[in-house]
């Protein structure tokens, strides 16, 4: 385990794509910190007491601060870690930037665990929405590089971990996201070239083992 930086931690669990944006963050301002692995199940006394309010990873503790919800860490660690940065300077792409990052939150983690989740009809449905918002996203990266243009920045951060469950999300709905989004699946080919990405995501075949695990538990097999 690296030295940690001025008693930087990182609360997390391992599959968390919110968890993956803070470590991609960190990881791009080459902060060195503490890795903490919690068991959501049998959640630890540390993590109910510095989430108390939500109880969920991931936590970034600084200095014995907390801060949580992740794309509030990642914009904390922007600011307080200043190279590299993550954001834009201009303020209108900063805002436009910090919608994209929302859109994401509010879109595809919630319609992800909708494709193995549900089944028939409402499977279908839940599948035509992702197409949509990832068409929505697809648009907004156009023929850029990165959603910043020539710079990977806070969007990417927001949405690349969820593309290593792009192949749970294929799976269980029956869609292919290349056939229906090849420039979303270019751009993610691009980012997992930097190490930032390739080192903080996991195999997406061990996701979907995850997934299968979780319909097991939750009696969906």
């Amino acid at each position: 385990m690296a030295t940690a930086e001025k008693g930087v931690v990182l609360l997390d669990a391992w599959v968390s794509p919110f968890g993956q944006r803070c470590r991609i963050a960190l990881a791009e301002k080459a902060v060195e910190y503490e890795y903490s692995e919690q068991n959501l199940a049998d959640k630890s006394p540390l993590l109910l007491k510095v989430n108390p309010i939500h109880k969920k990873i991931p936590v970034l503790i600084h200095d014995g601060k907390p801060v949580c919800e992740s794309l509030i860490i990642v914009q904390y660690i922007d600011e307080v870690w200043t190279k590299n940065p993550l954001l834009p300077s201009d303020p209108y792409e900063r805002a436009k930037a910090r919608f994209w990052a929302d859109f994401v939150d509010k879109k595809v983690y919630e319609c992800g665990t909708k494709l193995w989740k549900l089944k028939g009809e409402a499977q279908q449905e839940a599948k035509k929405e992702m197409i949509e918002i990832l068409k929505l996203l697809e648009g907004e990266l156009g023929d850029k590089k990165y959603f910043g243009g020539e710079i990977f920045g806070f969007v990417d951060v927001a949405l690349v971990p969820f593309t290593a469950w792009f192949y749970a999300y294929e799976t269980c709905a029956n869609f292919s996201v290349e056939a229906e989004c090849p420039k979303l699946v270019a751009w993610s080919k691009g980012c997992m070239e930097r190490e930032s990405v390739a080192k903080s995501l996991h195999d997406p075949h061990k996701v979907y083992e995850f997934v299968c695990f979780l319909k097991k538990k939750f009696g969906m097999e």
